[in-house]
């Protein structure tokens, strides 16, 4: 049996930005490649099974009733978009795999409206796949929602709010779907969504997410790296109006993202979310931000989602609190953390056919550096014209 069964499966800042892509960028190719931070060695016949489960997407189609819910909780998508994905497909001919050894190939190309759906569920089956096939026993659910329960019990205690993100790294489907139910059934106000439409439809919770890196990463190579957050932004704004304002800051380092972020930028978009670099210097920069712009930072807010576990939950609280507005996406701590040791794996961007219709290669600057995405030449050329 195919290990997914809802095209709504993914996260929601996927389906967000493919809306604003169908309506801005149609004619746009994209090339995406899978990253194995972790050096994660994958077992004979790895591709094969991989690419059995590829093909099994191609029958996911939204149905009459994730349509509605998607028309009830998000009326920022348009109709016409929604009527697309209506008729979306996944197309298996945009992936290729291959296995060498004990290492495999992913990639993916086509037009972007249609790839960019591929990067999370290609992550999660990766994931799901490598502990089956290595036969590795996790957690009974009993141990995986005493776990989960003890991580929310800690989050209601400190009274901070709460969104699980863990799709893309993922122990299982079981175990993600064991988690969110628990989360659900045992919230008294902290669990406040899943990045995971399909979840959030099943447990009636809210779906989170705006944009991620690679809106961003686009825009650099279309326009160029210094006019990349400001014009992503206004992309942004001429789409979603004010809905979705949560600005991601680290594609080129937060303090160039700082500079474009003004006074207009800042009231408009609700906060910002951090994703890479210390949680708390990025906390004391935002708010610093803020008042530099006459703005109360107790107005907004920080989503933060990067690697987060309980201990960096709490502690990041305690240098916030009464500071300005704080809550928190949590992803493999939550979907992963089940006694086997998470995968680091990822599934990046790497080129976008601009519309001059040449093959541009992209870049993303962390605020961590060990996180940079792209060629050592554009990334060197990034730097260089940031000054980062």
């Amino acid at each position: 049996m195919a290990i997914f069964h809802s095209i709504l499966d993914n996260d929601f800042y996927k389906f967000t930005m493919q809306n604003a892509v169908t309506q801005l960028f149609p004619n746009t190719k994209a090339r995406y490649a899978f990253i194995n931070r972790g050096e994660h060695d994958f077992p004979s016949g790895f591709a094969d099974a991989l690419q059995q489960e590829v093909l099994a997407m191609q029958d996911l189609a939204l149905s009459r009733a994730e349509k509605d819910f998607l028309k009830k909780r998000c009326p920022y998508l348009s109709p016409v978009y929604l009527d697309f994905l209506e008729g979306y497909r996944y197309d298996a001919s945009e992936v290729q795999i291959e296995q060498n050894g004990n290492n495999i190939s992913v990639t993916v190309e086509g037009y972007w409206y249609r790839t960019i759906l591929w990067e999370v569920p290609l992550l999660a089956l990766i994931s799901e796949l490598f502990y089956t096939q290595h036969q590795l026993t996790p957690w009974t659910d009993e141990q995986i929602t005493a776990n989960t329960l003890s991580k929310l019990q800690l989050y209601q205690d400190l009274q901070v709010p709460v969104a699980e993100f863990g799709t893309r790294r993922r122990h299982s489907l079981h175990t993600h779907n064991l988690v969110v139910k628990t989360l659900k059934e045992n919230n008294e106000g902290s669990f406040i969504g899943s990045s995971n439409v399909h979840m959030a439809m099943k447990y009636d919770t809210r779906p989170i997410g705006t944009h991620a890196h690679e809106w961003f990463m686009f825009h650099a190579a279309e326009y160029g790296f210094k006019m990349s957050n400001a014009v992503a932004l206004e992309n942004w704004v001429k789409i979603y109006r004010g809905d979705l304002g949560v600005a991601l800051s680290d594609t080129y380092t937060t303090e160039v993202f700082f500079r474009q972020f003004d006074k207009k930028f800042a009231k408009l978009f609700d906060g910002v979310r951090h994703d890479s670099g210390d949680p708390v210097e990025f906390a004391h920069k935002t708010i610093a931000h803020y008042k530099s712009l006459g703005i109360n930072p107790l107005y907004k807010f920080i989503i933060f989602s990067d690697g987060l576990n309980s201990a960096k939950v709490a502690d990041i609280t305690e240098q916030c609190r009464g500071k300005i507005g704080i809550s928190f996406g949590i992803g493999t701590n939550l979907t992963n953390d089940v006694g086997l040791k998470p995968m680091n794996i990822v599934l990046k961007l790497m080129q976008v056919q601009t519309t001059d219709g040449g093959w541009e290669h992209v870049v993303k600057l962390s605020d961590e550096p060990k996180k940079h995405t792209g060629t050592p030449e554009m990334i060197a050329l990034a730097q260089q014209v940031l000054k980062t």
